[in-house]
């Protein structure tokens, strides 16, 4: 069932029980008994009723009851139903808003922008925080040089505009003598001069020039594509930070070793979690899986939620938590979202023109 066509099936009273008791279990990490929902959540209701429509939630699949003589907990669907109408409520507080801006204004030159954030995030929300650069040869570059190291082996060395340092070792396919290696560096240095490039529109240039070009300069464009060729090929590795596990095994949900060990292999299942972050490069917008539509066993009680990010304009790669189902969901999507537009701005060197800091905070509700 979707979360749309489960709103519209729900009466007025339902929904408030389902939210009340969502918002409960978040809370508390315990099962939720009608009688607490009578006093703490003023349904004006009895305790009496209350039960009669818990036991309609259960019967259509929103909660259920561990034991006979407990109260309910959300199930996926209930969670489902409480995140889709309640996410797009709220925004990132001011404190939250000036944490993120903070730390990453001050990111040293050269400094690793992904575990940085990946450590904020994590730190914020009390969940593990995944970052992902998958699509590297898509970065706005403001350098490009090329190091000797060897008789074969060349350094590209990579400078973001957003301040980035990236070094790759590239394999020449035959030798570069120090003149030859000059005229490369400067004839790319060029390109970056005229319009911010990245790497794949660098080779791309090359390519198109190498066609219409004769002569010395066609073979210097054809060496210089070489070399970019090489550079883009060695970037085809996937860069993925997980920060913050120590973090949220410390959470009360964690009081079981069996569970720490399910999420221990999930995060240890990286082919897994890559499909599942790049999946969000594609979509768009902040998603958020729930329990088995996360598909990350063999854990089970969990939580996803994700963004990408862009350094120039495309998607650069993705950001997100990893967490069990009972998260304050009403903070942490739009601080997955906020946090992943302030690393766009600081990737792309222009994070005083982003506008982030300009946002009125939200009323309250």
């Amino acid at each position: 069932m979707f979360a749309g066509d489960a709103l519209a099936e729900l009466t007025f009273r339902a929904r408030r029980i389902l939210y009340a008791t969502v918002t409960e279990y978040i809370a508390t990490g315990e099962p939720v008994g009608s009688r607490r929902l009578s006093k703490r959540y003023g349904l004006d209701l009895s305790p009496a009723t209350i039960r009669n429509v818990l036991a309609d939630l259960e019967e259509q699949g929103y909660v259920q009851q561990p034991h006979t003589s407990a109260g309910r907990i959300p199930t996926d669907l209930g969670f489902r139903v409480f995140v889709t109408a309640l996410v797009q409520m709220r925004e990132v507080s001011i404190d939250e808003r000036a944490a993120v801006l903070e730390r990453m204004r001050h990111i040293e030159p050269g400094g690793d922008v992904l575990t940085e954030a990946g450590e904020l995030l994590s730190s914020l929300t009390g969940a593990v925080a995944v970052v992902t650069s998958t699509r590297p040869e898509h970065e706005s570059l403001s350098q490009l040089r090329f190091m000797s190291l060897s008789a074969d082996k060349l350094l590209a060395v990579l400078v973001t505009r957003g301040g980035v340092v990236e070094n790759r070792v590239v394999t020449l396919k035959r030798p570069l003598d120090a003149s030859e290696l000059e005229r490369v560096n400067n004839l790319v240095a060029e390109l970056l001069e005229n319009e911010a490039r990245s790497l794949s529109r660098i080779r791309d240039q090359l390519a198109d020039e190498t066609t219409a070009e004769r002569g010395t300069r066609d073979a210097l464009q054809k060496r210089a594509k070489e070399l970019v060729d090489a550079t883009v090929s060695d970037s085809s590795a996937v860069k993925m930070v997980i920060e913050g596990q120590g973090r949220l095994f410390e959470r009360p949900d964690f009081f079981d070793a069996d569970k720490i060990r399910r999420y221990l292999r999930a995060f240890d299942d990286k082919e897994r979690l890559l499909s599942l972050l790049e999946r969000t490069i594609d979509s768009g917008g902040v998603r958020v899986l729930i329990g088995s539509e996360a598909q990350l066993d063999p854990a089970t009680d969990v939580s996803v939620i994700t963004t990408s990010y862009s350094g120039s304009g495309t998607g650069t790669g993705s950001i997100g938590i990893i967490g069990p189902t009972r998260l304050d969901y009403a903070k942490v999507v739009p601080l997955v979202g906020f946090t992943a537009k302030v690393m766009s701005a600081v990737l792309g060197g222009d994070l005083d023109g982003a506008g982030l800091e300009l946002e009125e905070d939200p009323p309250e509700s």
